[in-house]
Formats: C-alpha cells, sequence, structure tokens
C-alpha cells in the first residue's frame, strides 16, 4: 500500500483548498468512521429498557431489567476500554488505515447481530464485541488524522471529528423515531450500514508517512513501555482524568433516558415515553454539536487542559441545577441541551492525547488511556444501577451523585501538559 506525501506545513495550509487528496481522503475516512461510530454506540441506548424487557419476558418496570440493562452497558464499556488498547495495538503494528477497516467491520457485524438475540447475555456478548470496534475506531481515526493534518488545525479537526459522532447519535435518533411501534430489536439492522465504507477505506486512504517512516526505523515498542520511565507520566495522567470523567459522563447518557420516562409528565403510554427519550437525546446532541466548536475555540484561547477542565466545571453545574429540584419536561430538555454543550469537552481529547505519545505508541497509549476510562465508567453505571432501586425510580438521585465527580475531573485536567509541551 503507498504511503501519504509529508503533511503541508501550518504554513503551506491556510484553506480547505490547500488541503492535498490524501489530507482530504483520511478526514472523510475518519469522520464516516466516528459517524457511525456514533450511530452504533447509541442503537441500544434507545431500546435499552424495551428489549430487556422483552428478552427477560417482564414488564419495563421490573428492577430486573434495570439491573440486566445496566449489566450489558457495562460490558459494552469494557469492550469499549479493550477494544481502545487492542485495536490501537493493531494499528501501531499494521497502520492505521488497515485497522480503521477492521475496527469498522467488527463494530458493525455484531452491532447488526444483535437483531438476533434471544436471552439477554446474548445481546450483552454481542455490544461487549460490537465496543471493541467502537473504542479502537477513536484510537485509530485521531492517530490517523494528527499525523496527517496541521497542528494548528487540532481544536478544529477535534470538533469536526466529535460532530461526526453526534449526528451518527442524531441518525440513530431517527431510525428509532422511524422504528417507532415496531419489536424494539429491529433498530440494530442499522448498524449493519458502516460495513460497506470499509471497500472506499481499503481502497483510497493509504497509510500515513510518519506511521511507514517509523516502522522502517525501529520495531515497535512493547506495551510496557507505556509504564516506562519515558512515558507513564503521561500515561498515569491520561488514565486519570479519562476515568473519573468518563464514568460520571456515560453513568448520564446511560441513566438520562430512564430519568425521562420516570417523569410524570411524559405519560404512561410507551408511544409516549419512546418519543420523550429520543427527543431528549435529540437536545444532548445538538448542543453537544455546538459544543464542540466552543471547546475548539477555547482550546485555542486558553490551551487544552484549562478548556476542558473549564467544561466539565460547567458539566457538573448543569447537572447539578437540572437533577437537584423538579422541571417541567421542556426545561429539561433545554438543561440536556446546556449538558451537550459541555460534553464537547470530550472532542478535545482526540487530538489532544495521540501527540503525547512516541508515534509507534501513539495508537495504542491513546487508546488504551482514554478508553480505560471506560471500565470504571462500567462499574459506574452498574454501581448507580442498583442503588438506584434502593430508593424505586429516584433516578434524579442517581444523575446528582454521578454529577458530583466531574469536581475531582476537573482539577485532573489541569495536569494535561500545555500546548506548547506537546
Amino acid at each position: 500500500m503507498s504511503t501519504l506525501p509529508a503533511p503541508h506545513s501550518d504554513r503551506e495550509v491556510r484553506r480547505l483548498r490547500d488541503l492535498s487528496l490524501q489530507q482530504v481522503r483520511s478526514g472523510v475516512a475518519a469522520w464516516l468512521g466516528w459517524l457511525f461510530d456514533g450511530l452504533d454506540m447509541h442503537l441500544y441506548t434507545l431500546v435499552a429498557t424495551a428489549f430487556v424487557a422483552v428478552l427477560l419476558s417482564t414488564g419495563e418496570s421490573d428492577p430486573e431489567v434495570g439491573k440486566k440493562a445496566s449489566i450489558i452497558q457495562a460490558a459494552f464499556l469494557i469492550g469499549w476500554a479493550l477494544g481502545g488498547g487492542f485495536f490501537g495495538r493493531v494499528a501501531d503494528l499494521l497502520g492505521r488505515s488497515r485497522a480503521l477497516v477492521l475496527t469498522i467491520l467488527t463494530y458493525a457485524c455484531f452491532t447488526g447481530l444483535s437483531f438476533f438475540s434471544t436471552e439477554w447475555w446474548h445481546l450483552m456478548v454481542f455490544r461487549f464485541l460490537a465496543a471493541l470496534g467502537i473504542g479502537g475506531e477513536w484510537a485509530v481515526g485521531a492517530s490517523l488524522l494528527s499525523e496527517t493534518w496541521p497542528k494548528s488545525w487540532r481544536p478544529w479537526i477535534a470538533a469536526t471529528l466529535q460532530s461526526a459522532v453526534n449526528c451518527g447519535i442524531l441518525l440513530a435518533c431517527v431510525a428509532g423515531a422511524l422504528l417507532a411501534g415496531h419489536p424494539p430489536h429491529w433498530i440494530f439492522l442499522v448498524g449493519i450500514v458502516p460495513a460497506f465504507i470499509t471497500l472506499w477505506i481499503r481502497k483510497s486512504v493509504p497509510e500515513t508517512e510518519e506511521w511507514s517512516e517509523a516502522r522502517k526505523d525501529q520495531p515497535a515498542p512493547k506495551i510496557r513501555e507505556l509504564f516506562g520511565p519515558k512515558v507513564r507520566s503521561i500515561t498515569w495522567k491520561v488514565m486519570l482524568i479519562c476515568a473519573v470523567s468518563l464514568t460520571a459522563h456515560w453513568t448520564f447518557m446511560f441513566w438520562q433516558q430512564s430519568y425521562i420516562r420516570s417523569l410524570p409528565e411524559v405519560g404512561a403510554l410507551k408511544a409516549d415515553k419512546d418519543h420523550a427519550t429520543v427527543m431528549a437525546l435529540l437536545w444532548i446532541m445538538v448542543g453537544s454539536i455546538i459544543g464542540n466548536f466552543v471547546a475548539g475555540f477555547l482550546a485555542n484561547v486558553m490551551g487544552y487542559g484549562k478548556a476542558i477542565a473549564l467544561m466539565l466545571g460547567g458539566y457538573f453545574l448543569v447537572m447539578w441545577f437540572t437533577f437537584s429540584r423538579g422541571h417541567d419536561l421542556h426545561t429539561v430538555y433545554f438543561l440536556f441541551a446546556i449538558t451537550g454543550l459541555m460534553q464537547g469537552c470530550f472532542g478535545l481529547f482526540t487530538m489532544c492525547l495521540p501527540p503525547l505519545f512516541p508515534v509507534l505508541l501513539r495508537s495504542t497509549g491513546a487508546g488504551f488511556c482514554y478508553n480505560i476510562g471506560r471500565i470504571l465508567s462500567a462499574a459506574g453505571v452498574v454501581f448507580f444501577g442498583i442503588s438506584k432501586h434502593k430508593v424505586q425510580g429516584d433516578f434524579a438521585g442517581v444523575l446528582l451523585m454521578a454529577s458530583w465527580l466531574f469536581i475531582p475531573a476537573a482539577l485532573f485536567a489541569l495536569l494535561l501538559p500545555a500546548e506548547e509541551d506537546q
């Protein structure tokens, strides 16, 4: 496979038309990968309660439904974490383009296979395997673009990539709306679509020159070198902030749909609950798309660490205000949009983390450290899922409790190296 020519310098690349064909193709491939990442990632959250209830042959209010649904989501988050490390390693060994194809095929195929689940644990296995690809795609796509696009563009590339995830989640909302009233497992068939773009990626997106040159000159370092004297300080800092912030974030993203369904104003009919759930996620994603570019602006002004810390602090404040008191449904939608805006901070990790690691540890390091936080996220989702049954239906209390994690996460963000240190 051919390699990319050396990327243009920041001085040469001022406008989109200055980009080379290979840079454009890499950008499109990564954007599409992230788009379908978001699609396959959130199909389950739209039907979690309903589908698990069907698999358990019980009603949605049965406490076992919430417990099993949270365990399935925990398995997904663990798979995401392991996939980030596994496919990150594949990308460092085989190249970014080849690994990107493998990650997309993985999450597309196993999301589609979720349609055939007849037991709750079938769904758990399929979600775990799909998550391997979803977690890996983040690491591979981030490294691909950090090696091909100009450094000065990184905050805006991060915003654009994260917006692709948000657009994918919006596609999931559209699929949920179109399939409303149909059996909940039908929605997983939509997840097969991304498999078709891998044919184009394999043909049109070559490996990066930076990876190819590094691979010629030296063998790939061992994974344990992430904790060697040269890299371990960065590894531990990144793991710390990702673990704490993602635990709080994923607790919100998973349990917010149950909170919406529990509001008296939504009503008791399944169709009304489904509609309210889709609308809530829609508002979150609209806010998040805007927040991605707000985060990019802040990163340009104050650097990655301070921008991430500021937005994580904002995430806490809006969650505290939302769940510490009662609001009508339309106010909750608005507050969810502001919450989504604060989620723009996670887009900054895309371009912030890969350059912190050596080239042949880049995908491994970024993928492992960012996604390892999802293992703690998994524990958090299960913990909050079980604890909320101590006070049946107290989803607001659960989400309020989780929001406090954003305070230490914001402080940890200040430990990230400044832009000039990268």
